[in-house]
């Protein structure tokens, strides 16, 4: 169930000075297991990557700041999956799986362009929420194919 809380600074990424509505949203795994909290604005935007991962996991996501996302339950319940981009000398984001019903749970991830630290929540995890508000919700897409965060990638047809 989403809830109101008080106007905030806009979230990290968008680059505006604003101030935003964040909403308080609960979310879980599909068994249940891997709970969540995250204060997020859905009118602020959401995003679709096409790096090989989001792709092919259909990825659409919203994006919360560390201080704004909280693990309710199912730490130990996580399978974590992490990948190094060709070009990088390691990972720069941590994928999650539920390794009781497999779904992907929050990602953990750190890029300039996206404003540093941040939480990927697949926007499909937010338990309650409003089908208008999330039709409504602005789609950004991202070429992180090409680690361009700040970039829309040529093809969206398929994200």
């Amino acid at each position: 169930m989403a809830t109101q809380t008080s106007a905030q600074p806009a979230p990290m990424g968008t680059g505006k000075d604003q101030f935003v509505a964040l909403k308080t949203y609960s979310g879980s795994c599909h068994c249940g297991t891997v709970r969540f909290e995250a204060d997020v604005d859905l009118s602020q935007g959401t995003f679709k990557c096409n790096c090989s991962s989001c792709t092919k996991a259909r990825s659409w996501l919203v994006v919360a700041r560390p201080d704004r996302f909280r693990l309710i339950a199912g730490a130990e319940a996580q399978t974590l999956y992490q990948w190094t981009p060709p070009g990088h000398a390691g990972p720069n984001f941590k994928f999650h799986f539920c390794r009781n019903c497999g779904i992907r749970t929050p990602a953990w991830g750190e890029a300039e362009a996206m404003g540093g630290a941040f939480h990927a929540i697949q926007v499909t995890l937010l338990d309650g929420v409003d089908p208008d508000e999330l039709a409504g919700a602005p789609i950004n897409y991202v070429d992180g194919r090409n680690d361009r965060f700040d970039l829309k990638p040529a093809d969206t047809r398929l994200l």
